[in-house]
């Protein structure tokens, strides 16, 4: 069990810390919404590791996770902006979901299969530079998933996609959660994607993580 307990953080000049409780159990979808600048970016950095609060505490399964830098927690991000290596082949980028010393045929196996579960047979030698921005989010995707983490952050990952991918690529999420026994947190404005994939929901609201 994923639990934050208390984790407060003010930036500059802001009147009143953030404070922030939650849980979140393993193999199920946790949406997070709220309106524009209520927190949720600074949520997620919180867990990643990117800002550190100034009180609380942070668990999975009873392990404290505050003292660790973010290339150690047991934590895959995915932003809103993609993030990939324009200059890089699409296989490349995904490839870097991958620690360094994986086998070039083991990880030449996963990079394949993780572009097929995200609809992009064929694609994989095209540079992103080439790709449509649902293409980018969708190998942005596949490298998160292939890092195979125990909490997951998606911060509107469904946000570029067309109807029929997103239906496809949020089920696959939700299958790798369930099957993985991932934590994931998932950020987003849209409600039909929380009430398809999330097993609970909280909102922020006046700096604070409330359920619903």
């Amino acid at each position: 069990m994923l639990r934050v307990d208390e984790l407060t953080f003010a930036h500059p000049g802001q009147a009143r810390p953030y404070v922030f409780s939650m849980s979140a159990a393993p193999g199920e979808i946790t949406a997070v919404s709220g309106a524009s600048g209520a927190g949720k970016s600074t949520l997620l950095d919180l867990l990643a590791g990117f800002l550190i609060p100034a009180t609380g505490t942070m668990t999975l399964d009873g392990r404290d996770l505050l003292p660790l830098a973010p290339e150690d927690r047991p934590v895959s991000l995915l932003l809103q902006a993609q993030s990939l290596f324009e200059h890089l082949r699409t296989d490349s980028n995904v490839r870097l979901g991958l620690p360094a010393r994986t086998p070039r045929h083991e990880a030449d196996q996963k990079v394949k299969a993780a572009l097929a579960d995200v609809g992009l047979v064929g694609l994989d030698s095209q540079r992103a530079s080439t790709l449509s921005g649902g293409q980018k989010q969708r190998a942005a995707l596949a490298r998160t998933l292939l890092r195979n983490r125990p909490i997951l952050l998606l911060d509107e990952p469904f946000s570029a996609l067309d109807d029929a991918t997103r239906t496809t690529i949020r089920d696959l999420v939700l299958q790798l959660t369930r099957e993985r026994g991932w934590h994931t947190i998932l950020v987003s404005h849209h409600a039909d994607d929380i009430t398809a994939i999330a097993s609970q929901r909280y909102v922020i609201a006046d700096g604070q993580l409330i359920a619903v």
